[in-house]
């Protein structure tokens, strides 16, 4: 008889065995223990440190863990953590920071967001422990552009992290002097332009319909010591084409637009308008920026936009590379960044090149 429930228990306990959720994913626990903070002394800029997102840790679809010094996002998509779960995640958090910071515990205090995106737009967002800093300023290139962020409201917290290689390619464009002027299209809270700015532009153009993503951009700029250089439109894209080609032309031009944002902004259909105007906004041999985050949606589809609207003037560049943390088993699906240059006719060569 004991025999047989033993058996009945193995069996059981083989075809049902304790999820792995609630004892945590071992990709993200590798990672966090991967996880050196740096010294209370020096700046950690705002970095991802797990990307299940990606699709390259099977079972760790849902996850992602970021880290906006000094609080660690813990996001998970679709599927509600189970409190064991998040018991060990935060343990191992701890145990990493005691090692990082042995002879200073006392300066770091464990600081963990956790955030649910239900399937149904629902987000449930609490702090489980430790204190948001208020206001919450985290940085990039290696402390030299600081930005504001938000964790414990709404689901975009003032930083997109994925999009740091092309905050940083256009810093260097500024930085060499080949690019002077920019005109910042959907610019949420003008990390764009911060970047330019701190890289040495001279001007910058930043236009949203968000009132309240520009406030937070002015106070951007007002943090890093550069708002006379900067300007701010608060316009619907589509209604504003004349005053931003006052302000042109440009040397360069951003287009970070929501893939789909109802009653403003859906890039299957909008898409094209945006780049047909960009010719008449560009500097000859200026550059455009494209950006698409809509997985249903490849690269292609903003090649064959900018032929079908720009023909062979606009010329393409190459795909800027996300950010190593933003590894995915599937590119197309992933954010897509792409540069082009305007070369108008007389420049380009008779193979289009």
């Amino acid at each position: 008889m004991r025999s047989s429930i033993l058996l009945l228990f193995l069996v059981s306990f083989l075809l049902h065995p304790q999820s792995s959720h609630s004892l945590g994913h071992p990709a993200l626990l590798n990672s966090i223990k991967s996880f050196h903070q740096p010294p209370s002394s020096s700046v950690a800029d705002a970095c991802r440190i797990f990307h299940g997102r990606g699709g390259l840790h099977p079972g760790a679809e849902h996850l992602t863990l970021d880290y906006y010094a000094p609080a660690f996002l813990l996001t998970s998509f679709g599927i509600e953590l189970e409190e064991k779960e998040l018991d060990s995640y935060c343990s191992a958090l701890s145990e990493t920071l005691d090692v990082d910071d042995d002879d200073d515990k006392s300066q770091h205090e464990l600081t963990i967001v956790y955030q649910c995106r239900g399937a149904n737009a629902t987000t449930e967002t609490r702090l489980l422990c430790g204190t948001i800093p208020d206001p919450h300023i985290v940085t990039e290139n290696n402390g030299q552009d600081q930005y504001l962020v938000h964790l414990l409201r709404g689901q975009n917290h003032g930083l997109f992290l994925d999009m740091a290689n092309g905050r940083t390619w256009l810093r260097n464009k500024c930085l060499n002097k080949d690019i002077s002027s920019v005109l910042n299209l959907f610019s949420y809270t003008c990390a764009f332009s911060v970047a330019a700015l701190n890289g040495g532009a001279d001007k910058v153009v930043n236009v949203d319909m968000s009132k309240g993503a520009l406030k937070v951009g002015q106070r951007n700029h007002e943090l890093n010591g550069i708002s006379s250089k900067a300007s701010f439109l608060s316009h619907d894209i589509f209604k504003t084409w004349g005053k931003m080609k006052k302000e042109g032309p440009f040397d360069c031009i951003v287009v970070d637009p929501p893939s789909y944002q109802k009653g403003s902004f859906v890039a299957k259909k909008d898409y094209g308008k945006v780049i047909r105007r960009l010719p008449s906004l560009l500097n000859d041999n200026g550059y455009a920026l494209l950006c698409l985050n809509a997985p249903e949606m490849d690269s292609d589809f903003l090649s064959e936009k900018v032929m079908e609207e720009c023909g062979a003037e606009m010329v393409f560049v190459e795909r800027l590379e996300n950010p190593s943390t933003f590894e995915s088993a599937f590119p197309e699906r992933a954010l897509k960044v792409l540069l082009f240059q305007y070369q108008p006719s007389d420049d380009v060569s008779s193979d289009g090149a």
